[in-house]
C-alpha cells in the first residue's frame, strides 16, 4: 500500500525517444469543485495495445478518457501524444483532436444532416479538405461499417447500432493515431450491442490503438492486451485479461468482479 493507502500500481516509466508508446499521462488529477475525482493517474499505451479500463461507476473511467483528448482539461499533470505535450499551453487543441478519435455513448450525430453529410463536416471544417475528398473518405469508411447504402439516410432512420457505427466511421475518417471508447455499447439494446462490439474486435485486429471504457466483461477478456482496473480515481490494478479476471489482488477487485460476472 501507499503512504496514502491506495494499492501499490507499477508506475510506467519515463516515455524515451522512439517508444512504441502513442499515449501517455503522468501524474493526471482533475478536481470538480472539492471532488476529486482523478488523483494521480499515470498511463502508456502502445501502438496496437487495445486497453480496457474497468471500474464501478463513478470511479473515474469516463473523465479519464475526456481528459486524455482534452474535452476536460486536467486539473494538473502532463499527457503526451507521440512524445508531444498536448497539455502544454501551446498544443492546439482541435488538431489533438483529429488524431484522437473519441467514440460516445450517445451517438452525437447531427439529426438534420445525412450520415455521409455527418461525416465530411469534421473533414471538411477541421482538415480543410474539398468536398470530392472528404465524400470519398466518407463513402470508404462507411463501406467499412457495412453502411454504404446509407449514406443519404438521417440519422433517426437508422438502428442505435447502425448510428454508433457512422459515429465510429466518423472518428476512423479522421485518421486517427488513438481511438477512445466511452462505454460505446451502453445506450444500445441488447440485441444490437453485439454489431457494435463485432466493429471494435476488427479495428483491434487490425492494430488501431485503442482505449476502451467498457461494462462488457467478455469483451475485455477476449479482446484487450491489458486491463486498467481504476477504482476511487486510481489506476488500482493492471495486468493481463487473465491477471485481472482470474488472478485478482486486491480485495477491492475481487469484489468488484464478484458483482459483475
Amino acid at each position: 500500500m501507499t503512504a496514502s493507502g491506495s494499492p501499490e500500481v507499477d508506475a510506467p516509466s519515463a516515455v524515451s525517444p522512439g517508444s512504441d508508446v502513442v499515449l501517455s499521462a503522468r501524474g493526471l488529477r482533475k478536481t470538480f469543485g472539492t471532488l476529486e475525482v482523478l488523483r494521480g493517474v499515470d498511463i502508456d499505451v502502445r501502438r496496437a495495445e487495445t486497453v480496457c479500463v474497468i471500474g464501478a461507476s463513478g470511479s473515474g473511467k469516463s473523465t479519464l478518457l475526456r481528459c486524455l483528448n482534452l474535452l476536460e482539461r486536467p486539473s494538473s499533470g502532463s499527457i503526451f501524444l507521440e512524445g508531444s505535450e498536448i497539455t502544454s499551453t501551446k498544443a492546439n487543441v482541435d488538431d489533438v483532436r483529429t488524431r484522437i478519435g473519441m467514440v460516445f455513448q450517445q451517438f452525437n450525430l447531427f439529426p438534420h444532416m445525412s450520415v455521409e453529410a455527418n461525416l465530411m463536416l469534421a473533414l471538411r471544417k477541421v482538415r480543410k479538405l474539398d468536398a470530392a475528398t472528404a465524400k470519398e473518405i466518407a463513402t470508404a469508411r462507411l463501406s467499412e461499417m457495412g453502411l454504404a447504402e446509407k449514406a443519404t439516410w438521417r440519422p433517426a432512420q437508422l438502428s442505435g447500432g447502425q448510428q454508433q457505427r457512422v459515429a465510429i466511421a466518423r472518428a476512423l475518417a479522421m485518421e486517427p493515431k488513438v481511438m477512445l471508447f466511452d462505454e460505446a455499447t451502453s445506450a444500445l439494446d441488447p440485441e444490437l450491442v453485439k454489431e457494435v462490439l463485432e466493429v471494435m474486435r476488427s479495428l483491434a485486429r487490425r492494430g488501431m490503438t485503442m482505449v476502451v471504457v467498457t461494462h462488457e466483461m467478455g469483451f475485455a477478456r477476449e479482446v484487450a492486451d491489458r486491463v486498467l482496473f481504476v477504482d476511487g480515481g486510481l489506476i488500482a490494478e493492471s495486468g493481463t485479461p487473465s491477471e485481472i479476471f482470474t488472478q485478482p489482488r486486491t480485495d477491492r477487485l475481487r469484489s468488484f468482479l464478484s458483482r459483475v460476472l
